[in-house]
């Protein structure tokens, strides 16, 4: 069940927005794992109804995905 308070859709645009970065700039440098990460960040959200939890797994793989990729 989707959520439609403003918090969670900040969220979603949040997490939807890093992932598409993400994705745009592994696919320009070649780079799979930035691929993947950036789309699993931008398909998440519609799978997690708690808000919090989505901005605990959202900020834990934002960090994951660009901590782990240097």
């Amino acid at each position: 069940m989707v959520s439609l308070s403003i918090v969670n859709l900040i969220g979603n645009f949040l997490f939807g927005a890093i992932g598409f970065v993400a994705f745009v700039y592994g696919k320009r440098m070649h780079v799979w794992k930035l691929m993947l990460g950036g789309l699993a960040l931008m398909i998440f959200p519609y799978f997690v109804a708690d808000t919090l939890l989505m901005y605990l797994i959202g900020t834990t793989a934002t960090a994951t995905l660009f901590l782990r990729n240097n």
